[in-house]
């Protein structure tokens, strides 16, 4: 209930804030939406480019060469650091075959907390503010999600 109060109560609180401090709201509102139209210019090339590689590394078919008793969580893996939304879609189709009771559902869903959106982060962050030179964040970042894939795989085995 309190919830459909809360955006009206916030822009309330901004207008007295803007009023008591003398401040030109609406120049301020305008000026604000310009920024933040920059930003999306700057920030929409980094974006088609990511999401123009996943669909060149879903579409390859180089996805279902990989096999095994773990064909389905492998793909995750090699999205889940490129592609959040990707890497959801597939544990969704996993939850859909194996159940969200299953093994192979249950390490999805630790991989998926457990690991990040590496590359479309320092894509679309970095390339928002133009860093060129992204120096260990890259390798950091990646090994962090490797981290976070073979505990993902601990956990899963010792708890399910």
């Amino acid at each position: 209930m309190l919830n459909n109060y809360i955006v009206p109560i916030i822009v309330i609180v901004i207008l007295l804030y803007g009023f008591i401090k003398k401040n030109d709201i609406y120049d301020d509102f305008i000026e604000g939406c310009v920024d933040g139209l920059k930003i999306i210019v700057d920030i929409i090339p980094a974006v088609l480019a990511m999401i123009f590689a996943v669909n060149i590394f879903v579409g390859s078919g180089l996805l279902s060469i990989i096999g095994g008793k773990l064909k389905d969580i492998i793909p995750m893996m090699f999205l889940r650091p490129i592609s959040g939304n990707a890497s959801l879609a597939m544990l969704a189709n996993i939850y859909k075959v194996h159940g969200v009771d299953s093994y192979l559902g249950f390490l999805g869903s630790v991989l998926q907390g457990a690991t990040d959106t590496t590359i479309y982060v320092l894509a679309l962050y970095f390339g928002s503010i133009k860093i060129k030179k992204t120096r260990y964040a890259l390798w950091v970042g990646l090994f962090a999600d490797i981290c976070g894939m073979l505990t993902a795989f601990i956990v899963a085995a010792k708890f399910f």
